[in-house]
């Protein structure tokens, strides 16, 4: 952890290192390299997840061992841990929302765990990147729970008179913008976090001997902090999710003429 700091709070990393002996700002490549860093360390992440699941899963074994055993592992506790929060048909959910937390998890721990590397969470391109997934998935969901009009009837707080269809298509816009901020929040603070623990660590770098213990405090409240967002980022998915579904079973529930006739 002995790396110099670089400015705007963060620990020079090789990406970084390398634009400057490109020639930093003043050439194409070290331009592009300093505006797409963090784009280059989240696919080199997402590049490494890729590949240990083709190596987990490229021979198959009836009886799994080493590092299929050890990846099933973790599917299975995915699978427990999405189901706890929508019900039984959350498992087919899993893929998507166990790959977010995977992938935020080792977004958030690359910074502290590998030298050379940054956080890609730091910064909100990437953040808001992953809220706007999150975003499509849940209104993709949400369509083909309810169906096209259903959808824009639950938007509208389902109106049953003329009065409450006015008022409903005054609440629409409202109920979309709802529907866009709450994926937003999740990646405002997890960047916002992310980047005050790379912002803290950095300081603690900049004080050479003296911020050791501070280094070694900041990269173990930064594990605890880089588990706790990803799993909060995940959790509120998966709730976002599991509320479409309840809604939509509650869409397709008899009326009392439709219960009579």
């Amino acid at each position: 952890m002995s790396e110099p700091a670089e400015g705007g709070g963060h620990i020079a990393n090789w990406v970084s290192l390398l634009a400057q002996a490109l020639g930093g700002h003043e050439t194409l490549a070290g331009r592009l390299l300093h505006q797409y860093e963090d784009l280059v360390f989240a696919a080199i992440i997402a590049g490494f997840i890729c590949l240990m699941a083709w190596l987990a899963g490229r021979r198959f074994q009836q009886i799994p061992r080493g590092l299929q055993n050890f990846v099933e592992t973790i599917v299975e506790g995915l699978n427990a841990f999405v189901e706890g929060i929508i019900g039984p048909e959350g498992r087919r959910f899993t893929p998507f929302i166990g790959t977010l937390f995977l992938y935020i998890w080792f977004m958030n721990l690359a910074g502290l765990l590998i030298p050379g590397f940054k956080s890609p969470t730091a910064s909100l391109n990437t953040t808001i990147g992953l809220a706007i997934c999150v975003f499509v998935y849940v209104q993709t969901i949400a369509l083909r729970s309810f169906g096209l009009k259903g959808y824009i009837l639950h938007m509208m707080n389902s109106p049953d008179s003329l009065m409450m269809v006015l008022i409903g298509l005054l609440m629409l816009p409202i109920e979309l913008l709802g529907e866009i901020i709450k994926p937003s929040s999740l990646a405002l603070r997890l960047a916002f976090n992310i980047t005050g623990e790379d912002t803290f660590l950095a300081e603690a770098v900049r004080m050479g001997v003296w911020g050791v213990p501070l280094q070694l405090l900041s990269m173990g409240l930064g594990l605890i902090l880089g588990t706790t967002q990803a799993l909060v980022f995940s959790t509120l998915t998966a709730v976002f999710i599991g509320m479409k579904l309840h809604h939509g079973e509650e869409t397709h529930t008899p009326t009392h003429k439709e219960v009579e006739s």
